[in-house]
């Protein structure tokens, strides 16, 4: 059974293999990870190390299988990573049902996501479960001298104020 529950120091080291095997087949598939696997497995270890407290988990029967994070506890999920090996399986809605419902509590009207324009997978994903890309970029990496795509997707809580033209009555 599925537990999620926030993440625990001493597990910053193993959220950091995670989120890197994930983001490693993500990467795969779009083909533009080669230059970056050092200063990716770098990225995640000091992140889950620094920032755990922002950090939620999905476990099963005590093995963690996901997380998700919202740095700076607004409504972006700063990050979002099943392990390759559970994905399918359910735990990624279970989990973002969880963060959802959180940032409702905290009385936003939206959450918020980000990943790169090609991962078709995570696209899918998110937009399976209510989102809708909001907005695309193309931004330079220096790591990897290379334009980079990414795309914004969101989903509203709150049903948008409607607009019309001239006044209402």
């Amino acid at each position: 059974m599925a537990t999620i529950r926030n993440a625990r120091e001493d597990e910053a080291d193993l959220l950091a293999e995670i989120g890197f095997r994930a983001w490693e087949k993500a990467m795969i598939a779009i083909g533009e990870m080669t230059d970056m696997r050092e200063s990716a497995w770098e990225a995640f270890r000091n992140f889950t190390r620094a920032d755990w407290l922002t950090i939620t988990v999905i476990d099963d029967y005590g093995l963690v299988t996901g997380w998700a994070a919202r740095e700076k506890l607004d409504e972006l999920v700063s990050d979002f990573w099943i392990d390759p090996q559970y994905q399918g399986q359910g735990f990624g809605g279970q989990l973002l049902t969880e963060i959802e419902s959180e940032i409702v509590r905290q009385g936003f009207e939206e959450a918020r996501i980000e990943t790169h324009a090609n991962n078709a997978e995570a696209i899918g994903f998110f937009q399976k479960h209510g989102y809708a890309i909001n907005w695309l970029s193309i931004a330079y990496a220096p790591k990897i001298d290379r334009d980079v795509q990414s795309v914004g997707l969101r989903k509203r809580f709150v049903p948008d104020e409607p607009q019309g033209y001239g006044q209402e009555f």
